[in-house]
């Protein structure tokens, strides 16, 4: 007697959440690819500088290398980034349009979308220019249209028209890779558009690093004070 056999059963992909240091992590990789293939792979030392530029970034952060290396850690099992090891010198590489499963002109909205914040169709298609020339807005807002509609089994939509600002002409997206949007937030001047994963987040991760070090220091003293017969400052 042959026994039924069960259809095998497929399991839709968890959605990406990135935290937003990772999410600038990965978009500089993602732009520096592009715009500057002779330098690409990159370095820590070069990522970092392309993580805290000024220009076509929103928001400009000021990351350390720790922060960076903790997210470079964090996307390569998610198969987002890979290290190169074609140098003496560690490079870094993404792997964005495998690791998502999008076509190049998807990834270079997202990609655009997390370096430049919330932006227009018309806006994505100018900033667009170094990394993909779209033949028309109408073009950017399909792959746009097709990244919001995404399927559960593909790991659900990526990118979320956003309500029309009070006097704008035009509506804004956003991207999903950090979690929902914070439609309030992202009204506030200098709000993150990502619920949770905002300055807050980025706060939190300082106030750590910062403690780790303190910890660090009074160890140090401790040590020397050991060394030299003393006490150490504050003990009698």
């Amino acid at each position: 007697m042959t026994l039924p056999t069960s259809a095998p059963t497929s399991t839709a992909p968890e959605p990406i959440t990135l935290t937003p240091i990772e999410a600038r992590v990965l978009a500089t990789l993602m732009e520096k690819a592009r715009t500057v293939p002779d330098s690409y792979p990159l370095s820590l030392n070069t990522l970092l500088l392309g993580c805290n530029q000024k220009s076509s970034r929103d928001p400009v952060m000021e990351l350390t290398e720790a922060e960076i290396t903790t997210a470079l850690r964090a996307l390569t099992p998610l198969n987002l980034v890979r290290e190169s090891s074609s140098s003496r010198v560690t490079r870094y590489e993404h792997n964005f349009q495998r690791g998502v499963g999008v076509p190049e002109q998807s990834a270079v909205l997202l990609g655009l979308l997390m370096l430049r914040g919330p932006q227009t169709a018309a806006e994505l298609r100018l900033n667009a220019e170094r990394w993909y020339r779209f033949a028309d807005i109408s073009s950017v807002e399909g792959f746009l249209d097709e990244l919001q509609e995404r399927s559960a089994q593909k790991g659900g939509p990526l990118v979320v028209k956003l309500p029309r600002a009070p006097g704008a002409r035009e509506q804004r997206w956003a991207h999903l890779l950090c979690g929902p949007v914070d439609l309030e937030a992202i009204a506030a001047p200098g709000g993150s558009a990502y619920a949770g994963t905002g300055s807050v987040a980025v706060l939190t991760e300082r106030v750590t690093q910062l403690e780790q070090e303190l910890a660090q220091l009074q160890h140090t003293v401790r040590s020397l004070c050991a060394e030299l017969g003393v006490s150490p400052p504050g003990q009698a």
